[in-house]
């Protein structure tokens, strides 16, 4: 409870010095975002049975919440710093340069799932894998399609993260700012848009749909989220102690755990009926239901309080492979999408046998895996690289004798 006061002050002042000595890279974060990648990996195919395990179907948020949330962590950590010590207008290019490269990367991969439906479409002779990815926009009217896909106003299944993170970056600078002046208020803020949002329904446009699958006015909550737990980590804020809160926190997952293996409704309550079965189908995860919020700050809450940044579970051997993909979540995330597409072709194309589930399960990983590896060993290679160049260059450049 010592820690109170100094979690309370940043709370509702915000305003202040950043910690004096910089902050490291928290592998924690990298582990969790390479966990998540993951798992958005093997939920990208539905059906198969490993999919059957994976966290959604023991709570009420799942890795893309927590994808969201890191999102918001690590915009912080690369851009607020930034925007504190360099200024808003080089944090801004900085963010512009960043969502270029989202972009890009989101029209490339838009690209090659159309390109690799359309081979499973004449291959198999199947056209029920254009109406699975949501591609028929695009074999009926392309030209129309290709220009709502470079204007995110086309978004087929699947390809959807991407688009919502470049409008929550793009908005970085103003809920940083927010953020920076009253925390609290930031969150109000945050909260009096979502709920307006879903009162009212606003979305954007999404060619074929009522809006975007991830409601940008919605999610913004679980970025600002994010956001406000990066500023305190650069502000040195510690976590407060509170055996309530840890209780409470326990008493949401264990909860929303009973609920979500249970086969009806585990209270005898017939007036709550409907609200479990509602919970045991899924929250609301366009417009972000309360009980996804909940969940997540549960998660969060005890991840922080128990889960140290040297633990054994981050440091191991697992933990530091999954930090790993973390450090290169925009090239996994891709690269998963492509490979969960091809996945889903393959275990239509044999039924779904339970071996081939485990082996396209088992290859992806794999595949992302090594790639993850690669990536690092080619960016310390790069970096290694750079900074011998300019000792080359000095000494090519010396007079000859």
């Amino acid at each position: 409870m010592s820690h109170f006061p100094s979690f309370g002050r940043y709370l509702l002042r915000g305003a202040g010095a950043l910690a004096a000595s910089p902050v490291g890279r928290d592998m924690r974060i990298d582990a969790v975002r390479g966990l998540a990648l993951l798992i958005i990996f093997i939920n990208h195919m539905p059906g198969n049975v490993v999919a059957a395990v994976m966290p959604h179907n023991f709570g009420f948020s799942d890795a893309a919440d927590i994808f969201v949330l890191l999102a918001g962590v690590s915009a912080t950590f690369a851009y607020g710093s930034v925007i504190e010590r360099r200024g808003l207008g080089m944090g801004a290019l900085r963010i512009g340069g960043r969502i270029w490269t989202l972009y890009i990367a989101h029209i490339a991969v838009f690209v090659i799932v159309c390109g690799v439906v359309a081979r499973a479409v004449t291959t198999t002779q199947n056209p029920l894998y254009i109406e699975a990815i949501n591609i028929q926009p695009f074999f009926n009217d392309t030209l129309s399609a290709l220009v709502d896909a470079l204007t995110l106003t086309y978004q087929p299944n699947y390809l959807d993260i991407l688009p919502l993170y470049i409008v929550l970056l793009a908005a970085f600078p103003l809920i940083y700012r927010a953020v920076r002046f009253n925390p609290a208020l930031a969150l109000l803020g945050s909260v009096l848009i979502w709920q307006v949002a879903v009162a009212f329904e606003v979305n954007l446009p999404n060619t074929g749909t009522p809006g975007w699958f991830f409601n940008p006015f919605a999610w913004q909550l679980v970025f600002t989220l994010g956001v406000v737990v990066g500023r305190g980590v650069q502000m040195g804020v510690v976590m407060p102690r509170s055996a309530i809160i840890d209780a409470l926190a326990f008493a949401v997952v264990g909860l929303a755990l009973v609920i979500k293996v249970s086969a009806g409704n585990p209270f005898g309550i017939t007036a709550l009926n409907e609200w479990i079965e509602n919970l045991q189908i899924g929250s609301d995860k366009t417009n972000l239901a309360w009980t996804r919020l909940l969940h997540l700050a549960a998660l969060t809450w005890l991840f922080v309080r128990f889960v140290p940044a040297q633990s054994p579970l981050v440091c191991g051997v697992v933990g530091r492979r999954l930090a790993v993909l973390g450090r290169h979540s925009l090239e996994i995330f891709c690269t998963g999408i492509v490979l969960a597409i091809i996945g889903q072709i393959i275990l239509a194309e044999t039924y779904f046998a339970l071996s081939i589930q485990l082996l396209v399960c088992l290859g992806g990983i794999t595949i992302l895996t090594v790639l993850g590896n690669f990536l690092s060993w080619y960016q310390s290679n790069a970096l290694r690289g750079s900074a011998e160049k300019p000792a080359s260059g000095l000494h090519s450049s010396a007079p000859q004798s």
